[in-house]
This record gives structure tokens, sequence and C-alpha cells, in this order.
């Protein structure tokens, strides 16, 4: 079987040699037709991810067809295209049984933790299967980096009508503001690049932007009528922006972080507890939230076609992987093709 692994960082290697996987009780075997390219696929390439160790088979954005599959209450069928929750809980433990199957103590993420879908066949559990007809394999990948936005704004309590600074106009940032403008929330949206702003306001239909580098208390100020924001979600990954979003929250608000840095963050605990803030963390997603995401791409709420900027087939990836590291080449999100 053709595979692509992350050896070590900075080295991506082209397999034809790995074990095709066997047909299990429970599971199906899926055949991978499109592979979304992560923050965590880039940072574990870089060396800098979290949780993460080597060889290991990239690849968790993950959309495919089912080759092979057994009696199942899903319903699922030979033929089936399905996109994957790569979020592999044990059921058990204390988050499990609360229903917060998304930081499971024992999680194991496709692609993290285990290996992942860059390549041509894998197994997967029924349970982790969405069936996803009616939509497009570009579409059906998306679907779990737009549950991670999804779930940020669950955590939130965001609700319709209410107003959220979205900090970060990366690929998650952007699907946290789409989402919850299809919510009916109001959005501001914060970055450090103008031509991302654009993006937000064309793609994400946000009402306001601001630039991080341009006195953003100021200017969010004057957008909110003197007051900071309720509900502040932090995308970047950025340990300097979100130590700062403090300085954005409003008395009784609420910092959501979705992106995950590798360092520690540190805040001023007056500050923090003369607003009675709430700071929270926003790992992974549920099923709920999946749900969701599928039913704004059904809707036709959210442009994918735009979404996905860069492609590449499954044989050149490697030789384009570098480049999509690079800020001039403006990714904001790419996707491999398997034929």
């Amino acid at each position: 079987m053709r595979a692509i692994v992350c050896e070590e960082a900075g080295k991506l290697a082209w397999r034809e040699d790995l074990e095709e996987p066997v047909l299990e009780a429970g599971a199906a075997l899926v055949r991978i037709r499109r592979i979304g390219i992560c923050g965590t696929d880039l940072h574990a390439y870089q060396g800098n991810q979290p949780f993460f160790s080597y060889p290991r088979v990239l690849g968790h954005e993950l959309a495919g067809v089912i080759e092979a599959v057994g009696d199942n209450e899903a319903g699922l069928r030979q033929g089936d295209q399905v996109s994957i929750v790569p979020y592999m809980h044990c059921g058990q433990c204390s988050a499990c049984i609360s229903g917060k199957t998304n930081c499971c103590r024992n999680m194991k993420v496709f692609g993290v933790h285990i290996d992942g879908g860059m390549r041509e066949t894998v197994s997967v559990p029924v349970g982790h299967l969405i069936k996803t007809d009616g939509l497009t394999l570009d579409q059906s990948a998306m679907l779990e980096p737009l549950a991670i936005g999804a779930h940020a704004i669950r955590r939130s309590g965001l609700t319709a009508g209410g107003t959220v600074l979205v900090i970060g106009a990366g690929p998650i940032g952007l699907g946290v503001m789409a989402l919850a403008r299809y919510a009916g929330a109001k959005v501001i949206a914060m970055d450090v690049n103008e031509e991302r702003l654009t993006f937000c306001r064309t793609w994400a239909r946000v009402e306001h932007t601001l630039h991080a580098l341009q006195q953003p208390k100021e200017q969010l100020a004057v957008i909110t009528g003197g007051e900071s924001a309720g509900i502040v979600i932090d995308a970047t990954g950025n340990a300097a922006s979100m130590t700062g979003a403090f300085d954005l929250v409003g008395h009784g608000g609420t910092l959501v972080y979705v992106g995950l840095v590798k360092s520690d963050i540190t805040f001023h605990d007056p500050q923090f507890h003369s607003r009675e803030m709430t700071l929270m963390g926003s790992r992974n997603a549920t099923r709920e939230d999946f749900d969701f995401v599928l039913q704004a791409i059904s809707a036709g709420y959210i442009d994918i076609e735009r979404y996905i900027t860069h492609r590449a087939a499954f044989g050149d990836m490697i030789s384009q992987f570098d480049s999509w590291l690079k800020p001039e080449s403006k990714v904001i999100k790419a996707v491999v093709e398997i034929d």
C-alpha cells in the first residue's frame, strides 16, 4: 500500500510497502480520496507539535469511500462516501462517560497518536464514520477542521444575536467565524494580515475586522460602543496573541483558546478576577459538532471551493509540502487528492 510517512521532523518519505489493513468486527475499510493538510501536520513536520512521536503517517482531515464493512447499526454499506471522525476515544474514562469524548483521557487521534490517513486505505470503527452522500469529497474532508470551530463556538455559549471576537484568520479561525455567522451571531475578526481580513469579510461574512497591530483594543471599543468583547475565541496558536487576548475580554466575559501552542501562557490575576472572566480550552470536536457543520455545508452556507486554496496529487505532495509552509504561498487550506 502506498503511503507518506513523516519519519522525523523535516522529513517526509514515500512508501509503497505498508501492509494493507484487515477488516475487523465493528470497523470498515475506507479507501481514502481526500486529505486536508492541517496545522497539526505542519507543526509535526516542523517538530513543534505537542503529543507527537515519530515516525508517523499524518492526516486526519479525511474523506473516502467504504470498500468493505460488516453488518452495522448505522446502515453503512460498501460504496458509501464518508468523512472520518478521527478522535479515537476509549469510552470508559470520566470524560467519555460524561459525553466529552473529544477530551478523552486516553485519546488516540488519527495522524497524531496513531497512524493517520495519508495512505490509500484505513480501518476505522464504524461509529467514527459519517455518511456524506450529497456532499463532494472536498466538502466531506473539510467537516473535521470546521468541526473544531463548531466545538469552540458551542463551548463559548455563543447564541444567536450575540457578538464574538475571533482572533486569527487561519483555517480554524475562519471556520469559527463562518459557523458563528451561520448560528446567527455577530462576528468581529482580528488578524495581522489585511488580505486575510478581506477574506473574512467576503467569505465568512463578518461584520467588522480589526488589525491586530493597530491598537485593537481601541478599535474594538469603537465597534462595541466602549465595551470589550463578551466572548473572545483565539485561534492563533500564538503565545503572544493568546496572552494579549485577556485585554480584549469584557467584564463577565469568556475567553476560549481553540489554538494550541507548545508553551506556557500567563496572565495577571487581578485583571482576571476583577472581570470574573471564564477561561476555556477547546479541544477536538464531538459528533454533534460534525453534524452542525454537515448541516451548514448541506445548506450551501459555506463555500468550500474558496476555502481550499491549494491542491496536490498524492504522488506530488512531498515536493509541494515545503512551499505550503511559506507565508508567500498564501495557503488557507491545502488538500491532497488520491485517485
